[in-house]
């Protein structure tokens, strides 16, 4: 007998730790519009998913963090692909974090059907310090792929390629449009524009003391987020901005070094940190 119902009522990792307990074979079809996915499970454990062309571990995690759709459940439905390990427990387990993430990343990244795209920004100054994750990604990126496309071209996850494009749209470098061609450019957050500090009378640019003040905050905000695993990313910022502000910079210094610092957080510890860390940011007087 078939076990059915919606997934707007009952999450899916409630209902295959339900079927799981009872160590049953068989098949989760899952729909939700045009998107259909299938888990199996052989004795209570979960052996294969897809989901479109995602199989296996990822398969589940994307179809684990629907929120709506329909479920049905088809005892004594074998299958003899084995693309998964790992216990149900640590698949879970691994679901629920990236449901947490997600909801993080729907803040700049509301649908993985938008597209991305540059963001021109004719008052960035300084150089733009890449990793090779974000310059795979930014290859594919030409104006017309979506999130999705860019994934799949890159050979990444949908999820992990998110992760990536939060840490740039966050600080403005990329923004996202809808298929239609309807924009979307998030503002960086905890960013303020500033305008230039007057010039000295020698024709410099006037050092403003109490930007240094502020950059030193931002460095003890930064560290005590981050920890030891981002010190060495905050000091080589820090001391970036902080040389720039000593040949005359202003505030566009500053917002370089929390962009950097934000794009590292996002990689290193996950877009929920970097919104943490930014807010707290935003909060400097």
């Amino acid at each position: 007998m078939a076990f059915q119902g919606s997934l707007a009522e009952l999450h899916l990792p409630d209902i295959i730790q339900l079927i799981s307990v009872s160590g049953k074979t068989g098949v989760f079809h899952l729909s939700d519009g045009h998107l259909k996915g299938q888990i199996f499970l052989h004795e209570g454990k979960i052996v294969h998913a897809e989901l479109d062309d995602t199989y296996g571990e990822e398969a589940v995690y994307a179809l684990a963090i629907w929120s709506q759709g329909e479920f049905r459940f088809e005892p004594g439905t074998p299958t003899d692909h084995r693309t998964i390990s790992k216990s149900n427990t640590n698949l879970l387990m691994e679901a629920a974090r990236r449901l947490d993430e997600w909801r993080v990343l729907s803040k700049k990244i509301p649908s993985t059907d938008t597209i991305p795209e540059f963001a021109v920004q004719d008052s960035r100054e300084g150089q733009i310090n890449l990793n090779t994750s974000e310059w795979l990604i930014l290859s594919k990126i030409d104006g017309q792929r979506s999130i999705k496309a860019v994934a799949a071209a890159a050979n990444l996850s949908v999820f992990d390629v998110a992760k990536i494009l939060y840490g740039l749209v966050a600080p403005g470098l990329l923004r996202l449009k809808e298929a239609s061609g309807a924009s979307r450019t998030p503002r960086p957050a905890g960013v303020v524009n500033r305008p230039a500090p007057p010039a000295s009378p020698g024709g410099a640019v006037a050092r403003e003391p109490e930007l240094v003040t502020r950059l030193n905050r931002i460095r003890e905000v930064c560290n005590a987020q981050l920890g030891a695993v981002g010190e060495s990313v905050v000091s080589k910022h820090y001391q970036k901005a902080k040389m720039e502000l000593e040949r005359g910079a202003g505030m566009e210094a500053i917002e370089e070094a929390i962009n950097q610092i934000a794009r590292a957080a996002s990689i290193l510890k996950g877009p929920s940190t970097t919104e943490t860390l930014l807010e707290q940011l935003k909060g400097l007087k």
